[in-house]
């Protein structure tokens, strides 16, 4: 991730020098959505990011769930502000990104603690039983 990220800098920032165009500017989040997105789709990516006590009682197969859910979201918000950028004015796209992305990758963090918290404290509870 930490090399998509430089590469994604690097390539988007020249792109956006050389080519000057705000409708570019616009697009390139969703450029940045889909990449992350695609890197998002490796098996298991999320389980290195859990806390311990979630990788103890989660299941595998809910975290890799959740890595896709997390991959899902990323290749939508990028589709949204592609028509987003393409079809509206500046001010849309501009209370999009900095409202409804952000807002929709916070839901989507609480989402994963409420769902990871309550599994946590069922299989903790039986274990204590």
């Amino acid at each position: 991730m930490q090399w998509t990220s430089l590469g994604l800098a690097v390539v988007l920032g020249g792109a956006t020098i050389l080519t000057q165009n705000p409708r570019f500017v616009m697009v390139k989040p969703s450029l940045v959505h889909f990449v992350v997105a695609a890197a998002m789709l490796k098996r298991g990516w999320m389980i290195r990011y859990i806390t311990p006590i979630a990788r103890q009682n989660v299941s595998e197969a809910t975290m890799v769930a959740a890595g896709y859910a997390w991959a899902a979201l990323m290749a939508a918000l990028g589709l949204t502000n592609l028509v987003i950028a393409l079809h509206f004015d500046l001010a849309t796209w501009a209370w999009f990104v900095l409202v409804g992305a952000v807002g929709a990758k916070l839901a989507a963090v609480a989402l994963q603690y409420a769902v990871f918290r309550t599994i946590v404290r069922r299989r903790l509870a039986q274990s204590a039983t």
